[in-house]
């Protein structure tokens, strides 16, 4: 079903709605079917991190992963933004270590970690974080994994027409069924390029993900691969306290999630063949967590157990700074209809 209108997520104080953030979403299978959309789901968005699942997807088809060795929670890694605690760090220094490279090859620079208390501990410390600690380090070693296994040059990976960047292109075009040559391009928080497409191809790619039986062969495996990978460590895919690794753990295995900044989610739902494709229309993430959840419910693929779980992330509290709990951030009533 189709709608003109855009969900709301709403964020209250007390006995009044003080914001807004409106939501454009679509439900697609792997034949490309709609099945359910909100708002103008044919905008060119920047699909940000929420497509790191299909930047993986060359890591294990080029035969990467086999010939050098990469673990489950690596895989797992390479789908991340995580928040720099100290097992995503230290699995980053080990995985580039074994490939013969270091921190110092990763060419998406350094910061603080997300989580509070690891960037307590780091500046306590005295580190000054390298590209390690950035959130995409695992992304990134999965790129230079491949590039090492195909011989590529590992300086300058990022670069729009380096190999290893025309691979995730073309994956683009060919999973989300549009030709993306004309398109927007800019570059990603972390450095790599980044390109516009519509919505509803994005969600399309992840359709197709879910229902890999139509890609053949490597690629088939490869993304059975990455979604067993991402559920069953999903501890790596975001960390302490994020949405992803606690819906993924409410879930069972039914789905993946990921999220991408400015107000980007994305899931993958094998057990129905589809993918989600969301984007919060001012890139407000507070929304898309409430958002996601929302869409995952209705689909039925989170039990009453799950949904417990995720009660804080359904209808965010927010506290203020005596700790007293002033208000939320909740989906509107009325969405589905």
């Amino acid at each position: 079903m189709e709608r003109n209108h855009t969900i709301i997520i709403e964020v209250t104080r007390g006995d009044m709605v003080e914001s807004r953030h409106r939501c454009h979403a679509a439900i697609v299978d792997s034949t490309g079917k709609v099945l359910d959309s909100w708002g103008d789901v044919d905008q060119y968005i920047y699909p940000r991190s929420s497509i790191k699942p299909l930047q993986a997807l060359p890591l294990i088809e080029t035969g990467a992963a086999d010939a050098l060795g990469v673990s489950d929670p690596e895989i797992a890694l390479a789908c991340a933004s995580h928040m720099s605690e100290p097992h995503h760090v230290d699995t980053v220094r080990a995985w580039l270590d074994r490939i013969g490279l270091g921190p110092g090859n990763l060419e998406c620079g350094g910061h603080l970690p997300r989580h509070e208390g690891a960037a307590a501990d780091v500046i306590r410390a005295g580190i000054a974080p390298d590209a390690a600690f950035n959130n995409c380090s695992g992304k990134h070693s999965g790129f230079l994994t491949t590039a090492v296994h195909l011989g590529e040059a590992t300086q300058g990976y990022i670069d729009d027409d380096h190999p290893v960047q025309a691979r995730l292109a073309a994956i683009l075009s060919d999973l989300g069924g549009v030709d993306l040559s004309g398109s927007a391009r800019g570059h990603d928080g972390c450095g790599i390029p980044v390109i516009g497409m519509p919505l509803v191809a994005m969600a399309r790619a992840l359709a197709r993900m879910a229902d890999p039986e139509g890609l053949g062969g490597p690629r088939a495996r490869a993304a059975e691969t990455i979604f067993r990978c991402m559920t069953t460590h999903p501890e790596y895919v975001r960390g302490t306290g994020g949405f992803d690794t606690a819906a993924m753990r409410a879930g069972s295995g039914r789905f993946a999630t990921k999220t991408g900044a400015e107000g980007i989610h994305a899931a993958i739902v094998p057990e129905l063949n589809i993918g989600i494709a969301l984007k919060i229309e001012d890139g407000g993430g507070r929304a898309s967590d409430v958002a996601v959840g929302a869409l995952l419910g209705r689909l039925g693929v989170i039990d009453d157990v799950g949904r417990a779980a995720l009660r804080d992330f359904l209808e965010v509290p927010i506290s203020n700074a005596t700790g007293r709990n002033v208000g939320s951030i909740r989906i509107a009533d009325g969405w589905a209809e």
